[in-house]
């Protein structure tokens, strides 16, 4: 015999079923079960079966209730002495077999200690399973609705909400849109599902029907409930806007690979030497930091970049006998990650390995120490067993961020067929020179390809109607895919704005307009104050000063005059200024820096305007 409360009250016995007609010996039985193996006062019972019209005898009444209900278990051959009298009131004793309520539990219980996701979601889609029809649909009590029921719907819920997570990391993005579809329409207030279902949609292709799902739950929560969407929603809507990534992308024949099992195949460690993580972190997982790697993500609207593209592609297919590095460098915010996830993608055939993105510094900017990363590749080598399968081989790693180069050198490729693509605003030649490789610095798009970015963003028939516009909005960008993409972003969440009006408003304030308030990681100053403030301090202060100077191009010799320093110092400081991205060198033994970073010197706090060049100075040099 068994109980059910997860759907209108009833009694099954094998295949037979019985839904319980309202009335209080139905109140009185949902309740204890709600309490099972739980003492129920005789207030709480009296309150759940009258509410406030209990009668002048209530005490007796509940005794005559209790009878009724004990006439109830008789008629169905269920044994009197299941509702015991103990004092202060009444107690149901009942084994998790007998009650969906105690197996929905045990289910979501054996979910948390799952140590994989698939293991995991069996677990709460049995769970979920148990749940038929309205819950307590036949049990009229107020007090059982207002302090009872919302507890366990919750409950419901969460595993809903954790289930859908599962299946959009493990890629099966399609199979979930009608379901969130439907829980979305049926808890329209509750914004992780919304939120789902916008992911899904983006993650499946539809980005049209994702920021139309978005505006549609922005709308009812401030026409309903005067709100605005939370800050989740909002930094998902900028990420879909800019065409970014939105965490593990859907996977490829391989399957995908989430939290601890993402770093371990980024280190070649075998799925099953990473011990599971615990409930509470489990529980956790969407709040914490990033993992230490994870699957490369496609880049929409990835745009220009052909030649280096084709020559990096050449590089990582060829000579599959040797590893292989390859370093991109230049400017902050010039594209570096977007190209190197790019290729990842297009040799995905030459690592059958995996190809893995590992972050090298925390958000906020400060570097990753080496141990993070490399001794995850030390404990493979010490787990392996001789004659197990080299994790290692044939896989690309794309070391994003890298600070300097002493972070990088114990994740160097050295298995054939492996490879590591290094993305940097050092070129790090040193590290080159002394392991072999190449070294590739980017400059900035060209006036063609930055127009075909925005266009590729905003639509051909935004684009065209405004062509004029377009070149001064690229330009006012400095043809930076970063700042290219943040202006796309914001034209895009405004459709009254012509681009002529957008191009005129970055034109008065060209640095700190180029950030989007939704996301902080999609802000030039922010990217560009990073960069600074990894140089060293002196370093720093002469970018500021170089930045300041009203001339474009300059010497080694002006950069003397400005610094204070004599030549060959001041040629040692411009060399370094290169090497971090911050100026480029041009022929003749000329410098100049980006009139972007020059605005953004201007800028910083304490830089003030452009400084004159003395004449005497000017007529010195070159």
């Amino acid at each position: 015999m068994q109980f059910q409360v997860l759907g209108p009250l009833s009694i099954t016995d094998g295949c037979d079923s019985v839904v319980l007609q309202p009335s209080k010996p139905t109140v009185l039985l949902a309740t204890l079960l709600l309490r099972h193996n739980s003492v129920v006062s005789t207030e709480f019972l009296q309150s759940a079966i009258w509410g406030e019209d209990q009668p002048a005898s209530a005490k007796a009444a509940l005794q005559n209730c209790v009878l009724r209900l004990r006439r109830i278990f008789l008629k169905y051959g269920i044994a009197n002495a299941l509702i015991e009298s103990v004092p202060g009131g009444y107690r149901i004793s009942i084994g998790t077999a007998a009650l969906d309520l105690m197996r929905f539990r045990q289910l979501l219980d054996s979910a948390d200690a799952a140590g994989d996701p698939d293991t995991e979601l069996r677990a709460l889609k049995e769970a979920l399973a148990l749940w038929q029809g309205p819950f307590l649909s036949n049990v009229p009590s107020d007090v059982l609705r207002r302090d009872e029921i919302p507890h366990l719907v919750e409950e419901r819920l969460r595993a809903v909400e954790r289930a859908r997570d599962i299946e959009l990391s493990l890629g099966r993005c399609q199979q979930v849109i009608t379901e969130l579809w439907t829980v979305a329409r049926a808890y329209p207030a509750r914004e992780r599902f919304r939120e789902q279902l916008i992911e899904a949609l983006y993650r499946s292709g539809r980005q049209a029907e994702a920021l139309a799902e978005y505006r549609a739950v922005k709308g009812y929560l401030r026409e309903e409930l005067g709100v605005s969407p939370g800050s989740s929603l909002q930094r998902l809507e900028m990420t879909i806007l800019r065409g970014g990534d939105i965490g593990p992308p859907v996977p490829d024949d391989r399957g995908a690979l989430e939290g601890p099992a993402v770093a371990a195949a980024a280190a070649g460690l075998p799925p099953a030497e990473v011990p599971p993580a615990p409930p509470k972190a489990r529980a956790a997982l969407t709040a914490a930091p990033p993992p230490t790697a994870r699957p490369i993500a496609p880049v929409p609207h990835f745009t220009g970049r052909t030649a280096e593209t084709a020559s990096l592609v050449t590089r990582l297919t060829t000579g599959a006998s040797r590893p292989v590095t390859v370093v991109l460098s230049g400017a902050p915010g010039i594209g570096k990650t977007a190209l190197a996830q790019h290729i990842a993608l297009l040799t995905r055939d030459a690592f059958p390995g995996g190809r893995f993105l590992v972050p090298m510094s925390h958000p906020d900017g400060t570097p990753r120490s080496p141990g993070e990363i490399a001794s995850a590749l030390a404990r493979r080598e010490h787990h392996r067993a001789d004659d197990a399968p080299d994790h290692g081989a044939g896989r690309l790693l794309v070391l994003d961020d890298v600070t300097d180069a002493e972070q990088v050198r114990p994740l160097l490729p050295t298995r054939p067929g492996s490879a590591v693509i290094i993305t940097s605003g050092l070129g790090l030649a040193g590290l080159v020179a002394a392991h072999g490789g190449w070294a590739h610095r980017l400059d900035t798009l060209t006036e063609e390809e930055s127009c075909r970015l925005l266009a590729a963003v905003l639509g051909t028939e935004r684009a065209e109607a405004e062509p004029d516009a377009l070149r001064l909005l690229a330009a006012g960008c400095g043809h930076f895919p970063l700042a290219l993409t943040i202006m796309a972003a914001r034209l895009l969440t405004r459709p009254r704005l012509r681009v002529a009006d957008c191009a005129a408003w970055l034109r008065d304030d060209p640095v700190t307009r180029l950030s989007l308030a939704g996301d902080p990681r999609l802000s030039v100053p922010r990217v560009f104050a990073t960069a600074l403030d990894r140089l060293d301090p002196l370093l720093a202060d002469a970018f500021l000063a170089i930045g300041r100077c009203d001339r474009r191009r300059f010497t080694a010799r002006l950069g003397a005059r400005l610094l204070g320093v004599a030549p060959q110092e001041a040629e040692e400081t411009l060399e370094r200024l290169v090497d971090a991205g911050l100026l480029e060198e041009e022929p003749a033994g000329e410098y100049q820096m980006h009139e972007l970073l020059r605005a953004f010197a201007r800028a910083r706090p304490g830089g003030g305007g452009p400084t004159a060049v003395p004449a005497a100075t000017a007529a010195a040099s070159p």
